[in-house]
């Protein structure tokens, strides 16, 4: 087979190209970096010299997967997620020059694209790694160019994750360009552009799934670490895994079903999409995927769901089983460039949640708050009288999810640490009365012989801290129940004072702990804290008066002095006028939020400019695929009847519910009509996903863009005293970026020129 004879298994229409590619193909040459490959003089390889060495061709594949984007802050000079270019939030950078001022003031057009500023042109790029891809499996599928031995499982491995790679590539651009010019094999310097066309989305479709489809037929062998695998080791991060490939089917056949592709005589129909996503998601649930729900403590992170995102994921799954592909070096960067004006290094406050997505957040009974907005700036919410939302009180009760994602007036910036617990121990000494003692190793047995047996301790030889709890504890065995014993305070010259009570220490024959709690004795009798009676508190110490009648014994060990100290409160992150955290519409002040909130998700407390342990954004997880079937699901068998194909049976509503749970919300309730499923999926799909690139396109691919992307409101508050604030929602600039020419981006302009010469047809997106 040469180059030219080369197919991928999908036949297009008809002949297709990329159109931007140089008329100079690179089937003939290849130019590497000099510090990767051992080059000629010229520093250039033929491509019969690449395929005929092993490390050669290696590092060839490894350029296919370049391309591969690190998602993340990453639009614009700003630094801004794209969560700033839909209802998800309003960037502070509003009034400065660059992405997202041009964004909100509708300055956006074949020729300037903000979205397009940020690192990568993704048309340019994801192309350019569609040509790749294809030189890639021309030649190794090519026996004149292909002439080294390899091991075949490694070879087909290679193919079939370059498949998945162009899959990939095509996906991120009809996402964004609806549909585009397919290519499937190397450009020659022959090329005829004049018949090029552009494929239409559904074409695109099937090119996707069937790379996915191709790639998914390549036998995996067991236990062997070349090929094309399910599992990878954490030294193989970046490789693309099966479960990318059932992803990408996933979200394409979601996608293609959706109302801004799907006509009439569409292939993709909603029960198709059902179908597909229910498989991918039964493979990935087969394979030991599941949603992550390691417990966390609490000084660590709120909850299993704010924890896992600002995990790493280890693509060897055995932490974290949920992540299907991640970015794999660049951190979201959150204290940075979304942080708050408290957090050290912070250089901008970014991407400010907006108010509408805080009240997409469900009460923790799972009532919604806020039904919608009567009127049409979103100033007066319809709040639902049966949630315990309180408008005076916003930010209580609120699904998990919402602490784990925003911060809101008062929220901590960090998180409390853990109660620290110090033990003092305590030995007895010589000094006693009416008690024989008797000592074995680590223990001491007390036998009253008389009237008011007692005997000292070792004094404390510190201060007890001030604000804890403080109790005295030991293990004890006793021959019957003590009813009359006592703790006396003391100084070196006696007694300062006592407990309010006798103590009752109930009869023991194994082992059994004994505690009683000083705080109440301390606030009156001031022992450890202060030098009540002239002596210092380190110099204090316990009288352990025991029972009085003759015969009591208690054999004790491991006597002390427990203190259990609470950490000390977090800096609140105040955004009520005048607050260390301000809300602020002064165009200069970009470390300050437009809408009174700031973004938490992703956010490590403990991340500065030493620590960088923010998270990564998730490209494909699992939650993402329950939500993707139920979606395409409830569109075909309601919210609660079961889809039995596959694995086991499960309804959409029953998908749902399962994110639900990880959140610890409570499930949706059987019988919603199938307008209310609707409404409630697309809410949990906002929350459950917000942040991570799929709101910006679901709006999109929905059609209610014209709905959700005018503008954006946020919440203005006064602190009127010491516990009581004015809220006042507020609207933010009109974007005008919800008209429906918005629904695609313009395709580049120098693009659609050449093209246009080339086939005598505009290329362009409607309205661009």
């Amino acid at each position: 087979m040469n180059m030219k004879e080369y197919k991928t298994g999908y036949k297009p229409k008809k002949s297709t190209v990329k159109s931007h590619l140089s008329l100079l193909a690179l089937a003939v040459t290849f130019l590497f970096s000099c510090t990767n490959l051992d080059l000629p003089s010229d520093g250039r390889l033929t491509l019969e010299d690449i395929f005929s060495s092993y490390q050669l061709t290696r590092n060839y594949y490894g350029t296919c997967r370049s391309r591969m984007p690190q998602v993340g802050f990453t639009y614009g000079a700003t630094d801004t997620p794209l969560a700033s270019f839909s209802d998800e939030a309003h960037d502070a950078s509003d009034g400065r020059s660059g992405a997202v001022s041009d964004w909100y003031n509708n300055r956006t057009s074949p020729y300037s694209n903000p979205l397009t500023y940020s690192y990568m042109d993704p048309w340019n790029h994801y192309f350019e790694g569609i040509r790749k891809c294809n030189t890639f499996l021309a030649c190794i599928n090519d026996p004149s160019m292909s002439t080294y031995n390899f091991v075949e499982e490694e070879k087909n491995g290679w193919i079939a994750e370059v498949r998945v790679m162009r899959a990939f590539y095509y996906l991120q651009l009809i996402k964004r360009y609806g549909g585009v010019p397919l290519m499937e094999t190397p450009d020659e310097v022959t090329h005829d552009f004049s018949q090029d066309s552009r494929a239409t989305f559904e074409e695109c479709a099937d090119f996707i799934i069937a790379d996915c489809d191709a790639a998914l037929a390549t036998p995996e062998t067991e236990g062997r670490t070349i090929g094309f695998r399910w599992a990878i080791t954490d030294n193989e991060r970046g490789m693309l895994t099966r479960g990318v490939a059932w992803a990408i089917k996933s979200q394409t056949a979601l996608y293609a079903a959706s109302p801004l592709w799907n006509t009439a005589d569409s292939k993709y129909t909603w029960e198709r999409a059902t179908t597909i996503t229910k498989e991918a998601l039964d493979q990935c649930l087969a394979h030991g995927y599941q949603l992550y729900d390691t417990p966390v403590a609490e000084d660590i992170a709120q909850n299993s769901y704010a924890y896992y995102f600002i995990q790493r994921s280890d693509p060897s799954r055995s932490v974290d089983r949920e992540t299907i592909y991640e970015s794999t070096s660049w951190r979201t960067n959150v204290w940075r460039n979304a942080g708050t004006p408290i957090t050290e290094g912070m250089a901008k406050a970014g991407a400010g949640p907006s108010q509408e997505l805080v009240d997409a957040y469900e009460m923790a009974d799972g009532t919604q708050p806020v039904l919608g907005y009567s009127d049409a700036n979103h100033l007066q919410p319809i709040v639902n009288p049966a949630s315990s939302y309180d408008p005076a009180n916003p930010y209580v009760g609120r699904d998990p999810r919402f602490y784990a994602s925003i911060y809101y007036n008062n929220s901590p910036r960090a998180l409390s640490g853990s109660i620290t617990k110090e033990i003092i121990p305590l030995d007895f000494t010589s000094t006693i009365n009416n008690i024989a003692v008797t000592r074995n190793g680590d223990e001491i047995t007390l036998e009253s012989t008389g009237g008011d047996p007692w005997i000292h301790t070792t004094t404390l030889g510190k201060p007890l801290p001030s604000g804890s709890t403080r109790i005295v504890a030991f293990e004890y065995k006793s021959n019957r129940a003590n009813g009359g014993g006592e703790f006396f305070f003391c100084v070196a010259g006696g007694p300062q004072g006592g407990v309010e009570l006798p103590i009752n220490i109930p009869a023991a024959s194994e082992w059994t702990r004994f505690e009683y709690d000083l705080t109440q004795a301390i606030n009156t009798w001031g022992f450890g804290v202060n030098a009540n009676g002239g002596a210092q508190p380190e110099n204090h110490f316990l009288r352990f008066d025991v029972d009085a009648n003759t015969g009591y014994e208690i054999t004790v060990r491991n006597f002390q002095i427990e203190v259990f100290t609470p950490p000390p409160a977090p800096t609140p992150v105040e955004t009520f006028v005048g607050g260390n955290c301000e809300i602020s519409d002064r165009v200069t002040d970009i470390r300050f939020t437009r809408t009174g909130y700031y973004l938490r998700k992703f956010n490590n407390y403990r991340s500065n400019p030493t620590v960088d342990a923010d998270g990564l954004m998730k490209i494909f997880r699992l939650g993402e695929l329950y939500l993707n079937f139920a979606e395409a699901a409830y569109h075909v068998n309601g919210a609660d009847a079961a889809v039995t194909s596959g694995g086991s049976p499960l309804s959409a509503r029953e998908a749902v519910n399962i994110v639900r749970a990880r959140a610890s919300m409570p499930p949706l309730p059987a019988g919603l009509s199938a307008e209310a499923f609707e409404q409630r999926y697309r809410n949990e799909r906002r929350i459950e996903l917000a942040f991570e690139e799929h709101r910006f396109f679901d709006v999109r691919r929905w059609k209610i863009l014209n709905e959700t992307d005018a503008f954006v409101t946020g919440m203005r508050i006064t602190k009127e005293d010491e516990d009581k604030y004015t809220y006042t929602r507020i609207k933010l600039q009109t974007r005008n970026t919800n008209g429906d020419k918005y629904l695609m981006y313009p395709i580049p302009q120098s693009e659609v020129t050449k093209m246009e010469a080339f086939t005598g047809q505009s290329w362009q997106n409607p309205g661009w």
